[in-house]
């Protein structure tokens, strides 16, 4: 362990931001002397593995320094005073919102669901604390072979279920992937044997086909004057690949996904480019052209997919992007500190996940707080506060408003889900399954389950429109109310205000969301009725 090495993984290090996380790592070595690990190795080797993760994932200073400190209150008694005394209250309440999320364990699901209704809550009001979690997340799965049996089940499973679907609504491919890979043995330890013998079979087939149409490519770009380009491939991970195959009735030959090329251009104007020369030169699946820069997916992902028949009986998926687009689809929402600058000089260019950077300006976000505690607590008039503070009344949506709206979502109904079980089943069909994504006619994307109606969408779009469906298109169409909505729809719902909900629409829809505001517009015309 040598802090060296931490410091060495951040992008860009100022004196202060170098004596800051030395500061915290020599306070957490001296904090937990005596604080051993399962493996019987010094605790402070987690804390510097997690510090490095978040260094690695491109995190500031005080972020880096807030995963350092993250067990000393829980596991080693100091207090938020003394933190606050020497760090900070910023560094203090990062610390404190991991704290608390480590207080509650998944063992029975009352507990898991209040554990992770605590997650969202401190997550809504802050979302480098989800962040920190995940990387301790990711560090304590990487040594769970040191737990007992019981705590390796039930840190799998937990992981399998929220942190890594978590990790993946936030764009964040390459945490989500290892967090699955690193769970499945032991959650399904004799699929995961299987698989592993299944890819290890398929690896050496495809990574000479992957070699022989690289070089392929790569020569055809020269020739047509892409130079400054990069390519390399990957292996669909085990869990991934355990996954698809469950949904293709466990056949490997309809898995066309097992090994992708990738090319990074410089340019989206690149990215077209080298699509057009490789559909020149090799013939295209049908069907399996997906334009992901146009219409990114909702959780930031963009790039260009196709997949080739290479000549020779096979087919290779090729996916086309920029660096930046490739650090999105790896890291997600922390890679954007690594683009800040460049992102700032082409607000064009900016993805819909540029809120992590409004989040992540601390100095704005303590005043606004500082902002609100006076108008609560103030008994002056209110305008002359804000009148006073015109620039920080300006900014004083920026912790809320442009935190990704599922995360505001979870954080805001599972005040009315008062059942355990009710909250577990909804996030799972509401949050972490398969998606579609279809469209508004504006063309906004709406991100719902699969096999979700358009009920589901008219609900997700706004309540009063799902509360008052007359009619409803689909693709110009007019379409049934439990019709299948599915990738790349264009829905507009027709409404009229003497319209409302009936039972029959409850088993139509797929999303709790739309259930709970059905039932709940159904009482309340029962309601007025009996009055009436």
């Amino acid at each position: 362990m040598n802090i060296r090495d931490i410091l060495n993984l951040m992008s860009t290090v100022s004196e202060e931001d170098k004596k800051l996380v030395t500061a915290a790592y020599q306070f957490a070595e001296h904090a937990h002397i005596n604080h051993k690990r399962n493996s019987g190795e010094p605790y402070m080797l987690h804390l510097y593995e997690v510090a490095k993760i978040l260094a690695g994932l491109g995190m500031g200073a005080k972020t880096i320094s807030a995963g350092l400190l993250h067990d000393t209150i829980e596991d080693v008694g100091i207090t938020e005073k003394e933190l606050e005394e020497k760090f900070g209250s910023e560094i203090t309440n990062l610390v404190q919102g991991v704290t608390e999320l480590g207080m509650l364990h998944y063992r029975g699901v009352k507990k898991h669901a209040e554990s992770l209704r605590k997650l969202f809550v401190v997550t809504s009001q802050d979302i480098r604390v989800l962040i920190i979690k995940l990387s301790d997340r990711l560090h304590n799965m990487r040594t769970l072979k040191y737990n007992n049996k019981e705590s390796q089940q039930r840190n799998a499973i937990e992981t399998l279920e929220i942190y890594a679907q978590i990790a993946d609504r936030l764009g964040m491919g390459q945490i989500k992937g290892e967090l699955e890979d690193l769970a499945f043995p032991y959650v399904y330890p004799d699929k995961y044997t299987e698989i592993l013998q299944l890819r290890k079979q398929k690896n050496k087939e495809k990574i000479k086909k992957l070699i022989k149409i690289n070089k392929s490519i790569k020569k055809e770009l020269v020739k047509n004057n892409i130079i400054n380009f990069k390519t390399d491939y990957r292996m669909k991970r085990l869990y991934s690949l355990y996954q698809k195959l469950e949904r293709k009735d466990k056949n490997i030959d309809r898995v066309r996904d097992i090994s992708a090329l990738r090319i990074i251009v410089p340019t989206i104007d690149d990215c077209y480019k080298t699509l057009g020369i490789i559909h020149s030169v090799w013939r295209p699946l049908p069907g399996k052209i997906k334009d992901y820069i146009a219409v990114p997916r909702p959780n930031g992902y963009k790039s260009l997919h196709t997949t080739i028949f290479t000549g020779d009986g096979g087919l290779i998926e090729i996916q086309i992007r920029t660096e930046e687009m490739h650090q999105e689809a790896e890291y997600g929402i922390a890679s954007h500190l690594s683009y800040k600058k460049s992102f700032e000089k082409n607000k064009k260019n900016e993805s819909n996940q540029s809120w992590i950077r409004k989040l992540l300006s601390s100095r704005i976000a303590n005043r606004i707080k500082d902002f609100r505690n006076e108008i609560v607590n103030s008994k002056k008039d209110n305008k002359k506060i804000l009148s006073k503070n015109k620039k920080l009344a300006y900014k004083l949506p920026y912790l809320t408003e442009n935190i990704p709206r599922w995360i505001k979502q979870i954080a805001e109904e599972q005040k009315s889900i008062p059942k355990s079980k009710e909250f577990l089943d909804d996030l799972k069909t509401d949050f972490f399954n398969y998606r579609v994504f279809v469209f508004t006619p504006k063309g906004d994307v709406i991100d719902l389950p699969i096999d979700s109606s358009p009920i589901d969408f008219a609900y997700a779009v706004h309540s009063d429109i799902g509360n008052h469906i007359s009619g409803v298109k689909v693709n110009d169409k007019f379409v049934t109310l439990n019709t299948k909505l599915k990738n790349g729809d264009i829905v507009e719902i027709q409404i009229k205000k003497t319209s409302s909900p009936t039972a029959k629409w409850i088993d139509m829809s797929k999303t709790s969301t739309a259930r709970r505001n059905i039932r709940n517009a159904i009482i309340d015309c029962k309601l007025r009725n009996a009055k009436i």
